[in-house]
């Protein structure tokens, strides 16, 4: 499926932590690093992501803040 995002990143699911409405999941990507994307439970559930499964994820932002501490 063709996407304007530039920005995607290929990894694992390690977690899946399911709430009332949203979820949870997290993705360890090359670095090692891991994100973290909170997205619909229903959409979850759609997608039957598990830990194990490999994904991508895609970042589409309109803004990145950056802080730096002292």
């Amino acid at each position: 499926m063709p996407l304007s995002a530039r920005n995607r990143m290929r990894g694992v699911v390690k977690a899946v932590e399911k709430g009332e409405v949203a979820a949870q999941v997290k993705i360890e990507i090359s670095g090692p690093a891991t994100l973290t994307a909170m997205i619909t439970k229903e959409a979850v559930e759609e997608l039957g992501l598990k830990k194990g499964d490999k994904v991508e994820a895609v970042i589409k932002a309109t803004e990145v803040m950056v802080s730096k501490g002292e």
